[in-house]
This record gives structure tokens, C-alpha cells and sequence, in this order.
């Protein structure tokens, strides 16, 4: 019975990243995300149901458009695996509780946040807004107000501590050093990690993004890399893995 319950997670979490796959990329243009239904983006041919299936449809097509065969990004496929992938490391962590809940809803906004940030360089406010309310509910379904009360300071402090990082920033490179979403996805870090893990995310982003970005600008020449999908990376990480900071340092 359990490996049917973690396929159907599985499944459940390919198609749910197909769905944030198109919400991360029609937000940031202003786009419904229903309205016009999925299609090729080269000849706007709607999909049919058997170009609609998570992952296989992307392998059967041999990763081409089925009207026009033009090429489609492996981008899609490989999201989609890793919302599945993800959806079922949170269930054979938590198991099925609230806070399996708690984590797919997290999840699920970064990886709308990592699509985003990555095809645009733009972290939606509708999306944080959103999934803020939601988390802030699920924090207060599971604990208590008192301790959803919390949380949001915590995500006070983390989203102060993200700005004064990025006021730094602004003046040791003389530029602009971060965009604005990645201060306000700290508060989200901050509400729902705590403010000590959410301050270790930007670290272990960082670690994860310096030899990649390095990759990144010897390949493409270019200095503008988004961070959302590194801070993205290390959250799920210090989520997942159930890090206790306090422990490690006796506070």
C-alpha cells in the first residue's frame, strides 16, 4: 500500500509542476495562467491530452512540438520530475501530516519562484503574496495563533536582515546587488524556517550558486545571475533535512 501511496504522490506532484511550470512562466509576463489553454510557443498549437502528460509526453515527442517539431526545452520535463521527486521526500519525511502539507505548500511556491526567476530574473509578489496568506494559515493550522504570531516576526527580522545585506551590497559593488523579490521571499524563509535557518539559506545559496554562476558567466559572458533559484535550493535543503541550529549551537 505505501509504494501506491508514494506513486500517487508522485504523480500528483508531475502534474502540479507541469501547472507551476506554466504559472512561473505566464506571471512575470502578465498572463493568465488558464486562459490560452497550454500550447507550443513556437506555432501556438494547443496541446492535446497525450502531449499533456508529465514527463513522457516531453520523451514519446523525443523533445520536440508534435505540429511544428520545433525543439522544447528540457526545462519543463526536468521541473516536473523534481516537484515529484520533492512531493515524495517530504511525504517519506513527514509522513501524512500537517506538515507534509506545510512542506508541499513551501515547495510548490519555490519551485514557481526557481521557473520564474530563471526565465525572467523576476519573482512575482503575486505568488509570495499568496503563498505567504496560505503558509501563515497552515503555520496557525498546525501550532497556534500565538505561534503563527511568531513567525511572522521571524519573518521580520530574516526580511530586514536580507535588505541590510542588500544595502551592502549596493555600496561594496556600486550596482544593484540583488532584486527586491529575494528580500521578500526572506520573510517567507523567515515565517516558515525560522529566522536562524532562514539567515543560513542565504549562506548555503550562496555556497550552492558561487561555482554555477562562475560556470554560468565564463560560458555567457554575462554578471547578471539570479539568486532566487540558490536561495530556493538551500530553503528545501534546511527544510527537508529538519536542521535544529539551536542544537548545534547550545542556545
Amino acid at each position: 500500500m505505501e509504494v501506491f501511496v508514494v506513486i500517487f504522490i508522485f504523480i500528483v506532484g508531475t502534474l502540479l509542476g507541469s501547472f507551476y511550470n506554466v504559472v512561473g512562466y505566464r506571471l512575470p509576463k502578465g498572463e493568465s495562467i488558464v486562459f490560452p489553454p497550454s500550447h507550443c510557443p513556437n506555432c501556438n498549437h494547443r496541446l492535446g491530452a497525450s502531449e499533456l502528460i508529465p514527463i513522457f509526453s516531453f520523451l514519446f515527442q523525443k523533445g520536440k512540438c508534435k505540429h511544428c517539431k520545433q525543439k522544447i526545452s528540457g526545462f519543463y520535463p526536468v521541473f516536473e520530475f523534481l516537484t515529484g521527486l520533492l512531493f515524495v521526500i517530504s511525504y517519506l519525511i513527514f509522513g501524512p501530516t500537517k506538515e507534509f502539507i506545510l512542506s508541499i505548500t513551501f515547495i510548490s511556491m519555490l519551485i514557481i519562484i526557481v521557473v520564474s526567476d530563471y526565465e525572467f530574473m523576476i519573482i512575482s509578489d503575486e505568488v509570495l503574496i499568496f503563498f505567504g496568506i496560505l503558509l501563515f494559515g497552515e503555520i496557525w493550522w498546525i501550532n497556534s495563533l500565538e505561534e503563527a504570531l511568531y513567525s511572522l516576526l521571524n519573518g521580520i527580522l530574516a526580511f530586514f536582515t536580507m535588505w541590510a545585506l542588500k544595502k551592502f551590497g549596493d555600496f561594496l559593488f556600486k550596482k544593484e546587488s540583488m532584486g527586491g523579490g529575494d528580500i521578500k521571499l526572506l520573510f517567507i524563509f523567515g515565517m516558515v524556517l525560522s529566522y536562524p535557518i532562514a539567515i543560513l539559506s542565504i549562506f548555503l545559496g550562496s555556497l550552492i550558486g558561487l561555482p554555477i554562476s562562475l560556470i554560468i558567466m565564463a560560458r555567457k559572458s554575462t554578471h547578471i545571475i539570479p539568486f532566487g533559484p540558490f536561495l530556493a535550493a538551500g530553503a528545501i535543503i534546511l527544510f527537508l533535512t529538519q536542521i535544529d541550529i539551536q542544537a548545534i549551537f547550545n542556545f
